[in-house]
């Protein structure tokens, strides 16, 4: 997921994006502790995915307050 596709959602998609996101880093933590899980990046790739959509809402959080 890129930075620019995650600043166009709006806040109840960003909400929406880091709960799907946080039930699949679940899934793939409990994939590796029983030893079934096959892409290893992957649990990289969605750390960060919901690194960047927790940024994109305190961002967001932020100008609304500016304004």
């Amino acid at each position: 997921m890129k930075a620019a596709d995650v600043r166009a959602m709006t806040a109840d998609q960003l909400d929406d994006e880091l709960l799907k996101l946080k039930k699949e880093q679940f899934n793939l933590r409990f994939q590796a502790a029983t030893g079934q899980l096959e892409k290893v990046s992957r649990v990289r790739e969605v750390r960060r995915d919901i690194a960047r959509v927790k940024t994109v809402m305190v961002e967001k959080k932020a100008a609304s307050a500016d304004t």
